[in-house]
């Protein structure tokens, strides 16, 4: 009778091993897959970014066409028009045209016809840079980032980005920002 239940135990543990080998190897190959397309996603978007930068900085190139310009802002109609609670980003880029030298910007704001929200308070980060060294001939890029609130008021502001260069006024160039509804979706 012991020799009856020792072969069915004996066959019961090859099969759950064999059961649990299979299991262990389709496990890992899936792991392998999906860590390979992670992998691919997160090295497709980082090379998307990097292209849209290199764009965006070749653009602004493009709008130096004269020797002398000293900035440029890169906005794709004349003003920048944001829906509340979205954020924006304006592109703007500085060229030295004079010696070496450490530049800043800080933008400032000239006029609105907001009667509640104050402007200013739609920058998400503070908009301002200093001590940035600029090469002789070299241009130097950035972007300021805007998000009105939800609730903002549907205004429009005209913004000034003062650019000092060794604490002299080096050039100062606007843009005009526009509320606009987020609409219904």
């Amino acid at each position: 009778m012991k020799s009856i239940f020792n072969k069915k135990s004996k066959k019961g543990a090859i099969e759950l091993s064999m059961t649990t080998v299979v299991i262990i190897v389709l496990a890992m190959t899936m792991l392998i897959l999906g860590l390979t397309l992670v992998k691919t996603i997160f090295t497709g978007a980082k090379y998307n970014v990097e292209t849209i930068n290199e764009k965006v900085k070749g653009e602004i190139n493009k709008l130096f066409v004269e020797e002398e310009q000293r900035s440029a802002i890169y906005l794709a109609s004349a003003s920048a028009k944001i829906k509340q609670g979205e954020s924006y980003g304006i592109a703007f880029a500085i060229k030295n045209v004079e010696d070496e030298g450490m530049f800043s910007y800080d933008v400032k704001k000239i006029s609105d016809n907001c009667k509640i929200d104050d402007p200013m308070k739609w920058f998400l980060l503070a908009p301002s840079g200093s001590k940035i060294p600029i090469a002789a001939g070299s241009v130097y890029t950035d972007r300021i980032l805007l998000k009105p609130s939800p609730t903002a008021e549907l205004c429009t502001a005209k913004f000034r980005i003062e650019i000092s260069k060794d604490g002299r006024i080096y050039d100062t160039p606007l843009f005009i920002v526009e509320i606009k509804g987020k609409g219904i979706i």
